[in-house]
């Protein structure tokens, strides 16, 4: 590689600087209101709460925080945004590091992530989604160490608990991936017999329903509106056998599409590496 292994740090951290400058900047300068799911979440943030009609509360929690930091100048929730993305960056890369045992390769992890879209153009606007990126990212990171060491420790069983609770509270979706990494390990230790059952692995599932009660007390009260809202919006009474066809394929080939510069990305980088 061009690249002096020795620099990789400081290419990675002037690659996170520029990405936070920028997508900070640009939509300060060329947007003239906030937008609307940040303006949602504000108002949601005025009236602090354990739910709302739409989302869990962690999505409008961020926003009253900065809000009382730095009142409504709307560059500051462009760089709400930006902070979570560059805080998933940098797990990643510490997450690459480990797997790895190559900076070069987890510089280009990093990289690779710039190039999806969800990474870049849509992270102005602090949402849900937004909300999730550093849980997700910080979730994979502490089930790995979890998975990795020969001693399991329970400041990453505790913390592993904390980062999935938050991630479930800013969308309900991030059910997803807790469900994949439960399977995983029970893959490993009752079928595969690759690791042996430890009682510390309960302290992540104990952290992770305490932490929900609150909310789950609130979604009792309230009639599990976020619940009916999420399936009011998916339109089942009005759907057809064949939606089940067509949707799918359509949200396949928008994902295609916007891969398309990751793939690239990927295509250049793999060919200059072999």
């Amino acid at each position: 590689m061009l690249i002096n292994k020795n620099n990789i740090n400081k290419l990675f951290y002037s690659f996170l600087i520029i990405h936070l400058i920028l997508w900070t900047l640009v939509p300060t300068l060329t947007n003239n209101n906030l937008p609307l799911d940040t303006i949602e979440a504000l108002a949601w943030g005025s009236n602090l709460d354990w739910g709302f009609d739409k989302h869990p509360p962690a999505s409008a929690f961020f926003p009253e925080v900065i809000y009382q930091l730095f009142g409504s100048h709307d560059w500051a929730y462009y760089l709400l945004s930006q902070l979570f993305v560059v805080t998933a960056f940098i797990v990643v890369f510490k997450f690459a590091e480990e797997l790895f045992k190559n900076k070069t390769l987890s510089l280009i992890s990093v990289l690779l992530l710039e190039g999806i879209y969800f990474y870049n153009f849509t992270t102005p606007e602090f949402n849900v989604n937004v909300c999730q990126l550093p849980f997700w990212s910080l979730c994979v990171y502490y089930s790995w160490k979890i998975f990795d060491k020969q001693r399991i420790t329970l400041k990453d069983c505790f913390l592993l608990g904390i980062f999935a609770a938050i991630g479930f509270l800013s969308k309900y979706l991030f059910i997803y991936l807790l469900i994949s990494i439960d399977l995983l390990f029970f893959y490993i230790i009752f079928i595969k017999k690759y690791k042996k059952f430890d009682f510390k692995y309960l302290i992540s599932l104990e952290v992770f329903i305490a932490l929900l009660v609150p909310h789950l007390i609130w979604l009792t009260n309230n009639d599990y509106i976020t619940i009916t809202y999420g399936l009011a919006r998916t339109g089942l009474e009005n759907s057809s056998l064949l939606d089940h066809i067509t949707y799918p394929l359509i949200f396949l080939g928008k994902q295609i599409g916007i891969l398309i510069p990751f793939f690239l990305m990927s295509f250049f980088l793999i060919k200059k590496l072999s």
